[in-house]
């Protein structure tokens, strides 16, 4: 990937100028129009961004699946969103740094004349794309969206739109975009940070197809003819492999490193410590990805060589002292650590999960489980015996695990989706996990309230919303949510 800063520059007039003179007016170093490659670029990392980052301020998600707690400044981890404005940062950055982005690369593809036609429809469906994949993440964050109206800034008081019907809504594009891929053509090519045009539009196809897949099984339990509908097109055509893993790859050199690395490791950050939830839960199955996932730690008081080392969490949404603790790994703690946006084993768990449901995708919900666990584990840098001896285990073994297939699946796609800490949380409420709660909470984080400009800006629109979903609360369950 080459080394790319972007920066999206307005261009100004000046007036009163003499013709003689105008040169003096014009700045030559900044951009006057930005062509649709880079503002797809740009969307694209800055999706990537957002998703990898743990500032408190946008994305609190490895806090809300207890992947990670917190030290001393515990608000985010006892679901306190307003001391911050979290829903503001992440609502801002999806919609203005992503949508808005996607939505100005549209046009300037649809009025581009030197495009073949059938590279402009490559094109217009990877934004296509990327686009349900972003408004997919808003409607899981916060339920009604705007959406019709959404990133036309000549509206400023846009309506929310059903959520539900977003979902339709993201379904009938995903289709469309999938039937105008055309592999014979290119794309946006070398523009595009997520294939690199290696594979381009054939990879593209897997994304879209893994895309619908995950929007389809997410409505299983309220509308399943839908959902297996949509599950039942896109599985033979989603991700096959660990090759197939659509990720941001981030370089060793900044600006273009992982934000984690930059929040964590350059700002020499001591705020987080691994969550006893997920510690627990991996120490109870002597699982053989916590090297890759955390720290180990001698809690003897005067350590010796001899000691044995442990894995530590600290208590979900109470002050932790750091040293005391484990916290991530060096394994996360690498500045060109990929971002995931969508992987082999979350693909090999949903299908284990619709046969499970009765859905036509062929094989055993046993042999999809066993795929997802083998990916997963072998992604990490896992062993073979590693995965031998771990799918040996009786609490992790398909037919003797405890539990419904549902806490089956969701327990061990809950591990498997560490530090992707948005689709964890999104599995949890999804799939009906019980996670401890904080101590000043009475309900699970089951979604964001929407932010705080919204309330003073769009306030008729907003108070609409509201009321549509049950009230602007984080008990509030989204539409898709029945457990």
């Amino acid at each position: 990937m080459k080394k790319i800063i972007f920066t999206l520059l307005t261009a100004m007039a000046i007036s009163g100028c003499v013709k003689k003179d105008e040169y003096l007016n014009n700045d030559t170093k900044s951009a006057t129009a930005v062509p649709a490659s880079t503002l797809f670029s740009y969307a694209e990392k800055q999706l990537s961004d957002v998703l990898a980052t743990s500032a408190y301020n946008v994305n609190i998600f490895r806090l809300t699946a207890q992947q990670w707690t917190e030290t001393t400044a515990i608000s985010e981890s006892d679901y306190d969103l307003k001391l911050r404005n979290v829903p503001d940062g992440f609502w801002n950055a999806i919609y203005v740094n992503v949508l808005r982005n996607l939505y100005e690369a549209d046009k300037l593809t649809q009025a581009d004349a030197t495009l073949s036609a059938a590279q402009k429809s490559n094109q217009l469906a990877q934004i296509n794309i990327l686009e349900v994949y972003a408004y997919a993440v808003l409607v899981n964050t916060f339920g009604n969206i705007p959406y019709t109206q959404a990133v036309d800034y000549t509206n400023t008081t846009p309506k929310y739109d059903d959520a539900s019907q977003i979902y339709d809504s993201l379904l009938s594009r995903l289709d469309d975009a999938l039937s105008k891929l055309n592999t014979t053509a290119p794309g946006f090519n070398t523009a595009d940070l997520l294939f690199n045009g290696v594979n381009e539009i054939s990879s593209w196809k897997k994304f879209g197809n893994t895309v619908k897949l995950k929007v389809g099984i997410t409505l299983a339990d309220v509308e399943p003819a839908k959902s297996k509908l949509a599950v039942e097109a896109a599985a033979p055509n989603a991700l096959q492999s660990n090759a197939d893993n659509v990720s941001f790859n981030y370089l060793t050199t900044t600006p273009n490193t992982n934000p984690l690395w930059v929040d964590q490791v350059q700002g020499h950050l001591i705020d987080y410590v691994a969550g006893a939830t997920l510690v627990d839960l991996l120490n109870s199955l002597n699982d053989p990805r916590r090297p890759a996932y955390y720290t180990a730690i001698d809690t003897n008081a005067n350590p010796q060589s001899s000691d044995v080392l442990v894995y530590k969490g600290g208590a979900i949404g109470k002050v932790n002292t750091y040293n005391k603790f484990s916290t991530f790994s060096n394994t996360i703690a690498q500045p060109n650590l990929p971002s995931l946006l969508a992987d082999y084993s979350e693909v090999e768990f949903d299908l284990a999960e619709a046969i499970e449901r009765g859905f036509n995708v062929g094989g055993t919900a046993q042999q999809h489980y066993i795929n997802a666990i083998t990916a997963s584990i072998t992604y990490w840098g896992g062993s073979a015996t590693d995965i031998s001896t771990y799918l040996a285990n009786p609490k992790v073994a398909y037919a003797t695990a405890t539990g419904s297939y549902k806490l089956k699946i969701g327990t061990q796609k809950y591990i498997s989706l560490y530090n992707r800490g948005y689709e964890a949380w999104t599995e949890i409420r999804r799939l009906g996990l019980v996670l401890p709660l904080p101590p000043n909470q009475t309900s699970y984080l089951n979604r964001f309230t929407y932010p705080i400009t919204e309330q003073n800006v769009n306030q008729a629109n907003y108070s609409q919303a509201a009321a549509a979903i049950g009230g602007d609360n984080i008990a509030t369950k989204l539409f898709w949510d029945k457990n």
